[in-house]
């Protein structure tokens, strides 16, 4: 029974897109346009070519972006959707740019105070300043596309040539050994912590299924657990965002937690880390996207 009064009737699902996480967003849009139905909306699913092309049919009063990585999460399909006067769901074009895109992310939580590895940002002719280990990144790529740890010079080459060749600009963070945790918030709920088991969380452990293990609620002490779930909110003001998105945080075996980013369009896959986490809370799929879909503005 659908306890949750409908603010819209015909709503899009947007999924597919130009990015290089495509085939993952076509299985959060499946999912989510399934749940909606479910909850009794009437859904039409727009699938966005890999030219970026799209076209909403007549009589949508909103849109649920399902797209992950460039032009979905990144603040470009949320800007057209404003131009037709169309209500999203997620955070603002400007907010979505800002929480993307790492070379503006991360020197916002620094000067927000929320603790963060110590970062260069690196374009090429520029030499690393940074001791190993560290983490490279491409700053404009999400689900770990381009991620490397490096733990020996010899590996450094390679791991920044990949990056950028996907960015022209390198995010290098100083390796927080420890415990991955994980944070999603919807709306003003912080929703239970996850702990991921998995040796390296890339993007094969994200959309394996069995490779990574959901721990929730994560095993950490109450005043580690009140630490995420402040540094999440403070994350979420730091760059902006609002309705939906998942923080997440290294936990140093000293106790010590370190924000690495926030996701602002997170995994809405059967393997994903914010629906499991909204189970646990008590709330179904379903009702986790009707609750997202409600706040899109």
């Amino acid at each position: 029974m659908n306890e949750m009064t409908q603010r819209f009737g015909k709503v899009a699902v947007l999924l597919g897109g130009p990015s290089s996480e495509r085939e993952v967003s076509l299985r959060s849009g499946a999912a989510v346009a399934g749940a909606l139905r479910e909850r009794g909306y009437d859904v039409a699913e727009v699938l966005v070519g890999t030219d970026a092309s799209f076209e909403l049919p007549a009589g949508v009063e909103a849109a649920f972006v399902a797209m992950h990585g460039k032009f979905g999460e990144d603040g470009t399909i949320q800007g057209m959707l404003r131009e037709r006067g169309i209500p999203h769901t997620g955070s603002s074009p400007e907010a979505s740019a800002r929480a993307f895109d790492k070379s503006r992310s991360k020197p916002a939580l620094a000067a927000a105070g929320i603790p963060t590895p110590v970062f260069e940002l690196l374009k090429a002719g520029r030499e690393r300043t940074l001791p190993l280990p560290v983490v490279v990144k491409p700053v404009r790529q999400g689900s770990s596309v381009g991620i490397a740890r490096v733990f020996e010079e010899e590996e450094w080459p390679a791991a920044f040539a990949a990056a950028r060749a996907l960015d022209d600009v390198v995010l290098v963070e100083e390796f927080i050994p420890g415990r991955e945790l994980t944070v999603g918030m919807v709306g003003d709920e912080i929703l239970p912590i996850i702990e991921i088991a998995a040796d390296f969380f890339d993007y094969h452990a994200k959309y394996t299924p069995g490779v990574a293990a959901h721990l929730i609620p994560a095993d950490i002490p109450k005043a580690t657990a009140e630490a995420c779930r402040d540094a999440t909110r403070r994350t979420f003001a730091a760059l902006g965002c609002r309705g939906m998105g998942r923080v997440d945080i290294r936990l140093r075996p000293d106790g010590e937690i370190f924000v690495l980013e926030l996701n602002n369009i997170p995994g809405l896959t059967e393997v994903s880390l914010l629906p499991d986490a909204a189970r646990v809370h008590g709330w179904s799929f379903p009702e986790l996207c009707e609750r997202i879909l409600n706040m899109a503005e």
